[in-house]
């Protein structure tokens, strides 16, 4: 049987490991080169995909009819695309026999879109999953084959996550794969009105707002630590990144939003909502490993956000 996978990411290495381990056929792996600007913390599907002899392309753009004729010349029996980042349109998810699918890092229909992972931290989720769906062409909407849902602790960060659902989803398509190959895949409609969409995230929309509650500045700053760009804010319009904090209850607001508070030598910021300390900071776009102790870069009646 065979399956071409579009790709990208730790995703798409784990999804191509699986289907070389339970038996699959991938003649060919479509993927993106990756970008220069973007902090490239994750694995190569390309590298994984030349060291074990496939063909690799990267299409700009695979709905071309130059890449649905190749795509078409293989013959496949599933396309499967695992974190593959452009939209595949209807000419593609017509070739292959059994059909086309993609695996999403959520519970569909929850938190359809763009950074999946992201965003459920973001939100505060106390679960999150992978959902293995048909694909159709409006993003992340087919119907569903399975899915596998995991625990959303209370200090994962998006790369933690990001782990859990990568063994989710190896769970998922080595048992869901076989089942499609031999027609016993089950196939459930995602129930649209209950469906959320979230879009992509830039690093600019890391900045914190202090007059929202410790509890959810701690879950930005979690959704977006290192690897990805960091949750910041401004003292004096100087930049100062905040990669790890902890939030602490408080009876009532006693300082101004913002406010720079010291205890001993530990440095708190009051929110809306309860006090923030800080852990792992560092000025302008320096990473975690240049961080600085946060008593030696604030001081007490400090006003981040200004």
């Amino acid at each position: 049987m065979s399956i071409i996978l579009l790709g990208y990411h730790n995703m798409g290495c784990m999804a191509l490991k699986t289907l070389k381990e339970i038996g699959c056929e991938v003649p060919a792996v479509f993927t993106h080169k990756d970008n220069p600007n973007e902090n490239r913390w994750f694995d190569s599907l390309a590298d994984l995909a030349k060291d074990m002899g496939i063909e690799v392309f990267f299409p700009e753009n695979i709905n071309t009819p130059k890449w649905i004729e190749k795509i078409r010349s293989y013959n496949p029996d599933i396309i499967l695309s695992c974190y593959y980042r452009n939209l595949v349109k209807q000419d593609i998810l017509d070739i292959p026999k059994i059909g086309a699918f993609n695996l999403h890092g959520s519970l569909l229909p929850k938190y359809r879109g763009r950074c999946p992972v992201n965003w459920q931290i973001l939100n505060g989720e106390k679960k999150a999953g992978v959902t293995l769906h048909y694909m159709v062409v409006k993003a992340d909407a087919g119907d569903i084959v399975g899915q596998k849902e995991v625990r959303i602790d209370e200090e994962d960060t998006a790369v933690t996550l990001f782990k859990k659902l990568e063994i989710a989803g190896k769970e998922l398509l080595k048992e869901m794969i076989p089942r499609l190959l031999n027609g016993t895949a089950p196939r459930t409609p995602q129930d649209h009105s209950q469906a959320t969409y979230f879009g992509g995230r830039r690093p600019e929309d890391g900045i914190i707002d202090w007059s929202k509650s410790a509890k959810d500045i701690y879950n930005l700053i979690r959704a977006v630590t290192w690897p990805y760009p960091g949750a910041f804010t401004f003292l004096n319009g100087k930049k100062i990144m905040i990669w790890w904090a902890k939030p602490y209850p408080q009876r009532d607001i006693k300082y101004s939003i913002g406010a720079v508070l010291k205890e001993d030598d530990n440095i708190f910021v009051q929110t809306g909502d309860g006090l923030l300390k800080l852990i792992t900071v560092s000025e302008g776009d320096k990473t975690p490993k240049d961080n600085i102790a946060p008593n030696k870069l604030l001081r007490p009646g400090d006003i981040l956000g200004k």
